[in-house]
């Protein structure tokens, strides 16, 4: 990675920095402690794709390492320990408070056992937490135990004086009953170390029960990044207030009967909704909306009906709202998605592109054929309320506030492009150009331009910006030319009325055709200002169908694309249960992942993920903190107290 060229600091930001670094001793000393941190090999990053709300074998693909975890204890152990004993502590590491007591109901000599696990934890937290300086590591140390571990982990048991010194220090433990903290916080401290920084590509959200324990998850992590996803950006604009977007989350939810993160997760009541529909939609059983229920719920025949009628008010809520949104945006060029208007209703017809079809469910009582874009009063006044609960779900707003504090629509990080969709092109394979506001954009301007219109949506005052921006937010969810979405239209109203699945037909773009391309890659890579021999495009949000032979790899190794189905609703598509692209000092590996039995086996059976790792590519030379971007401001910053040592010595500066 290029430095740039160094550069003398002016005088007032010598003066400022000195008041941080009062002398030339404290200078000199910080310069030597970051000179010594360049030297160290870069920590290892982990990237995650379309997660979905599936909770479990996320937060276990976390404790694991991706299985980094379970191979370092093969190594370390290999010749100790049998092979159900390294799974053993392996799943003790991961879910330490609940192996614990299972571990200990079957031993005998109590104070042994802990000697012998603690003994292995410190050996283990050795190996993991040697890339990190002293000081990265009292940053991660628990509060309780950090002199302690500290302590503990200096590689000097060898030396007979310090044998008694660490043996007094674990019988110690034991003997003051701290022991299963002590595991614990090892077992916790070890997960952390073996991920240095964490990358999530897009879709927090949707389809899986537990968004918000992975948002909480996220919320808590030492280290991560966000690029938005689709599925991210509707749940924002829905926070944001946005009405439209409020719809589309809930409908989205009922289509999959997945009420968890609205109900119990943000305390958001669909009680509004029901009792609308059952007044509303009382007498309407169309099995058109009928949720699509893929987990273990049992549901009666009267719930089923209820959550029908409710799909069905909230999808006429929804296509009526997007009409406001297309009709004060003509730019947006979606007009083919006004259909309403089309709608024969006496006849239980609509005239698309000159050709009739019959719909398989007429019944619109809310829909005015004069006016069908209007809300009717009792419309009005749900979404009222439904917006009022989600701007005031406290819970919800604090994971938002993370998304846009610690997401973007894309993200340059250690020579990898990151982004969830695409890059819009045309069917010619030219870059699609935006006009916005009388200004002719690339797709990178654009995506730094609606990224900054998402904010405003959220976080401006004046409302007629707030608006502006909330629309903007509704266009990356469903607009044509959207990075997030990728497809030429979203076609609702079609899948839900009309039984010609001709109709129902959503194009992708033309970037999905041409990313196996190597050149596309380079073009990509370029247009974002980066070295296209050495960098790549990490990518989401289309499940790579592993079971029918298509690979992950892309563009001769340029193109990453990293969503393998960690959703179960995705793994019949892919035939595996997600991917994790790693990215170490040494170079890339994948690790795809087969299905995640539960958190409950995982315990009792010491049954982990299943995960096959394939080296994609490995350094001429091993990358050192130096060559990444955090390097980069270490080398900055080095280059501006070597300056204020200069004006020390040179007299223009005064020690204090």
């Amino acid at each position: 990675m290029a430095l740039p060229a160094p550069h003398e600091p002016d005088l007032n930001y010598l003066r400022l920095l000195a008041k941080q670094y009062p002398t030339i001793q404290a200078a000199a000393t910080e310069i030597i402690n970051l000179n010594a941190n360049l030297n160290l090999p870069k920590g290892t990053e982990h990237f995650l794709s379309d997660l979905h709300g599936e909770y479990e074998p996320f937060l276990h693909v976390l404790k694991n390492g991706s299985g980094s975890i379970k191979r370092r204890i093969d190594e370390l152990f290999a010749n100790q320990l049998a092979e159900i004993d390294r799974q053993n502590l392996a799943t003790l590491i991961y879910y330490p408070e609940q192996k614990l007591s299972l571990m200990l109901s079957q031993v005998d000599d109590t104070a042994e056992w802990y000697r012998i696990i603690l003994f292995r934890l410190i050996k283990l937290c050795r190996a993991v937490s040697s890339k990190y300086t002293r000081a990265a590591l009292r940053e991660a140390l628990p509060d309780d135990f950090a002199y302690i571990i500290e302590e503990l982990l200096q590689e000097q048991e060898s030396v007979l004086n310090k044998q008694a010194y660490y043996q007094s220090l674990i019988n110690t433990v034991i003997e003051t009953g701290q022991a299963r903290a002590f595991i614990v916080a090892m077992a916790e401290l070890i997960q952390r170390l073996a991920i240095a920084h964490l990358h999530i590509i897009g879709d927090v959200y949707d389809r899986g029960p537990g968004a918000h324990i992975i948002m909480d998850t996220l919320l808590n992590y030492h280290s991560v990044d966000i690029q938005w996803g689709n599925h991210d950006i509707v749940w924002m604009g829905a926070a944001a207030g946005s009405e439209a977007c409020i719809a589309n989350v809930i409908r989205i939810c009922l289509r999959y009967a997945n009420l968890d993160t609205l109900q119990d997760g943000y305390a958001i009541s669909m009680l509004p909704l029901a009792s609308f529909a059952v007044e509303v939609y009382g007498d309407s059983s169309d099995q058109r909306f009928c949720p699509k229920v893929s987990g273990p719920e049992e549901y009666t025949e009267n719930e089923l009906r209820l959550l029908s009628q409710m799909h069905k008010a909230i999808t006429v809520i929804q296509l009526k709202l997007e009409a406001a949104i297309i009709q004060r945006n003509p730019d947006y060029r979606m007009a083919d998605r006004l259909l309403l208007h089309l709608v024969d209703y006496e006849k239980g017809t609509i005239c698309l592109h000159g050709q009739e079809y019959p719909l398989l469910d007429a019944h619109f009582p809310t829909i005015d054929p004069e006016r069908p874009y209007s809300l009717t009063d009792g419309e009005q006044a749900l979404v009222d309320r439904l917006k009022l609960m989600f701007m005031n779900s406290e819970r919800l707003q604090r994971h938002v506030r993370f998304l846009f504090n610690n997401g973007s629509m894309y993200l340059i990080y250690n020579g990898n492009l990151l982004y969830h969709g695409c890059i819009p092109m045309t069917r010619k394979g030219a870059f699609v150009e935006y006009r916005v506001g009388g200004q002719q954009l690339t797709a990178r301007s654009f995506m730094d331009q609606v990224e900054r219109l998402a904010r405003q949506g959220y976080f401006a005052d004046d409302a007629a910006l707030r608006q502006e921006g909330q629309d903007a937010i509704w266009y990356l969810w469903s607009g044509p030319q959207s990075p997030l979405f990728g497809k030429d239209k979203m076609a609702t109203f079609e899948r839900y009325f009309i039984a010609d699945r001709s109709t129902h037909q959503e194009e992708k773009n033309a970037y999905y055709d041409f990313r196996d391309e190597e050149e596309t890659a380079v073009r990509i890579l370029e247009a974002f200002g980066m070295d296209a021999t050495t960098a790549h495009i990490i990518n989401g949000h289309v499940p790579v169908k592993v079971k029918r032979g298509e690979s992950p790899i892309k563009a001769g190794g340029k193109l990453f694309v990293i969503d393998g189905g960690l959703s179960k609703a995705y793994q019949e598509q892919t035939g595996i249960a997600g991917y994790t692209l790693i990215f170490n000092s040494y170079g890339l590996l994948l690790a795809s992942h087969e299905p995640f039995a539960s958190m409950q086996k995982a315990i009792e059976e010491a049954i982990d993920i299943h995960s096959h790792t394939e080296i994609l590519e490995t350094n001429t030379r091993r990358i050192f903190v130096r060559d990444t971007d955090a390097g980069c401001q270490m080398q900055r910053h080095i280059d501006e107290l070597q300056a204020l040592l200069r004006a020390y010595r040179a007299g223009l500066i005064k020690e204090n």
